[in-house]
């Protein structure tokens, strides 16, 4: 089975969803069962279907986060000593050397990707570019819009 990298972060926020799920929603889906269950007949009765509904798409969400927490590998940059290397976690800042506009990106794991908080996927078109890259390397992203140029300008670990 091949282990997917995720950031200390990630991990936090799959716990805490997690720890939410079976502590809040369950016990609040499993009371609306037995309230729906007090009002009489199930073939008919819409807000048991619905409750129940709930309950399996919770069911089946817990399952999906405790399959992704077993599957990760989890990665704290932070410990790693900063070489200048572009590797998973490190938050990068690149210059596009057309525009001379910069951005700055944290590498995370598929399902930690967020553009608009600056994380993007390991498997991303540019993570992919610049990973194993050095800071003032020169790098050719293909985009779906075209071939896009950076610089590394700088690599941080934190």
């Amino acid at each position: 089975m091949r282990k997917v990298p995720m950031t200390i972060g990630g991990a936090e926020r799959l716990r805490a969803e997690l720890n939410e799920l079976k502590t809040v929603k369950r016990p609040a889906i499993i009371q609306a069962i037995a309230e729906a269950r007090e009002h009489g007949d199930l073939k008919e009765n819409a807000e048991y279907h619905a409750a129940r509904e709930q309950q399996s798409f919770c069911e089946g969400r817990i399952k999906e986060i405790e399959g992704k927490l077993a599957d990760s590998e989890i990665i704290d940059v932070t410990q790693i000593p900063a070489t200048g290397k572009v590797i998973f976690g490190a938050t990068v800042t690149l210059l596009n050397l057309d525009t001379e506009a910069t951005m700055r990106y944290q590498i995370v794991g598929e399902d930690e990707a967020d553009v608009k908080a600056g994380k993007i996927s390991v498997a991303s078109p540019i993570a992919r570019a610049i990973m194993g890259k050095e800071e003032g390397d020169e790098v050719v992203v293909k985009a779906p819009s075209g071939e896009i140029e950076y610089e590394i300008d700088k690599v941080e670990h934190l």
